[in-house]
């Protein structure tokens, strides 16, 4: 009797490798980033990698009675960029810094960090340099990379596509976190320059890249030493270090990282009630990428305030009296500071003004136009 159709061999062993998962590929991939990983290790964690799991130790961190704080990011739609223009080394560090700012936002030191790249079809060159940023990333931050998943999924991504994500846990000793409620009126608001558009909206950057035809590999127009690509792909800033001892010796009421809402929507998050952020615009000036941004998509300045950091990447609440202190203590550790506004009675909620309007968010963060 004949096989029926669905039945006829036309190969007589199928193999994960005929679907399109190389587990040979996969192996080759740990033992090429194990280094890596191996050269982020830190107090708490070994940064070994091969297990179900990775363990780590707060005891041995240094912890008393800490409570962990976990935080979790991508890097969104600047991957696009990364994969049009081969710019695969530094992703990595965004993906970290996306996760690290959001930690010590809360008072909280960085300790192990997980990866997860997931592609179509496993090119372990790529793979490898996008760890590489990783395991970068994790030394800013002073973490270790501990773990993580690379998973080949034929059919769910385009040719050379991938992602990523990451998950980031860290401690604060009980009583010493940060959750916004010492953040009083007359706080003083300090601004950390950022590094660029960070990982908030390049949506809106790539859609103006093929609407106005840019020329991403020939140099900016605002900076004619640097190609346009370079200027966009520039990875998030990790500000742990330069925070982390402010934090530790009490000098930080607050802390706000700018990301996807920018300043409008962001620092309400921090604030207690009857607080109110007054930001005034013109005591810093528009980096030229963002001005070029601005500019190219005639973007409301209201609109700017939300979608982009304007060049501002960290916020912090500090008392009047410890201004000087903490803006020495921070220029000298590599940081561009600039004192942005106060904390005002009102509200809870942000208000930005500067010789283009006035914008304000309530702290249920839906932003309306004032001026």
């Amino acid at each position: 009797m004949a096989k029926p159709a669905h039945m006829t061999d036309t190969k007589s062993s199928y193999t994960y490798a005929d679907a399109g998962v190389s587990i040979d590929a996969g192996n080759a991939l740990i033992r090429a980033i194990a280094p890596l990983a191996k050269a982020t290790a830190r107090p708490g964690a070994t940064s070994e990698l091969g297990g179900f799991g990775g363990f780590f130790d707060p005891k041995a961190a240094g912890y008393k009675d800490p409570l962990l704080v976990a935080a979790n990011d991508g890097v969104g739609t600047k991957l696009k960029l990364a994969i049009e223009f081969d710019r695969h080394d530094s992703v990595g560090i965004d993906l970290v810094a996306m996760c690290v700012n959001d930690l010590i936002v809360q008072g909280a030191e960085p300790l192990f960090f997980l990866d997860y790249f997931a592609t179509g079809k496993l090119e372990n060159g790529v793979a490898t340099r996008v760890v590489a940023g990783i395991a970068d990333g994790c030394k800013q931050a002073g973490c270790a990379l501990i773990g993580g998943e690379t998973a080949e999924m034929p059919g769910m991504y385009g040719d050379g596509d991938y992602d990523l994500a990451g998950f980031c846990v860290g401690a604060v000793e009980r009583g010493e976190q940060l959750t916004g409620d010492k953040v009083a009126p007359g706080d003083v608001l300090i601004g950390l320059a950022s590094s660029g558009v960070h990982s908030n909206g390049y949506s809106l950057v790539r859609r103006l890249a093929a609407d106005k035809g840019w020329k991403l590999d020939r140099p900016a127009l605002f900076d004619q030493e640097r190609l346009l690509i370079d200027a966009l792909i520039e990875p998030t800033k990790i500000y742990v270090a330069s925070l982390l001892p402010l934090i530790r010796e009490g000098l930080v009421h607050g802390l706000a990282h700018i990301t996807g809402g920018g300043l409008l929507e962001n620092l309400p998050r921090i604030l207690p009630d009857g607080a109110h952020a007054q930001v005034d615009a013109d005591l810093w000036a528009q980096p030229r990428l963002m001005a070029f941004l601005q500019s190219q998509g005639h973007i409301e300045p209201a609109e700017m305030a939300r979608t982009f950091n304007c060049g501002v990447g960290m916020v912090l609440a500090v008392a009047k009296e410890d201004v000087a202190t903490i803006t020495q203590r921070l220029e000298s550790a590599g940081e561009t500071v600039v004192r942005i506004g106060e904390i005002a009675e009102g509200t809870k909620g942000c208000t930005v003004r500067g010789s283009a309007g006035t914008w304000s968010a309530t702290a249920d963060w839906e932003a309306s136009h004032l001026g």
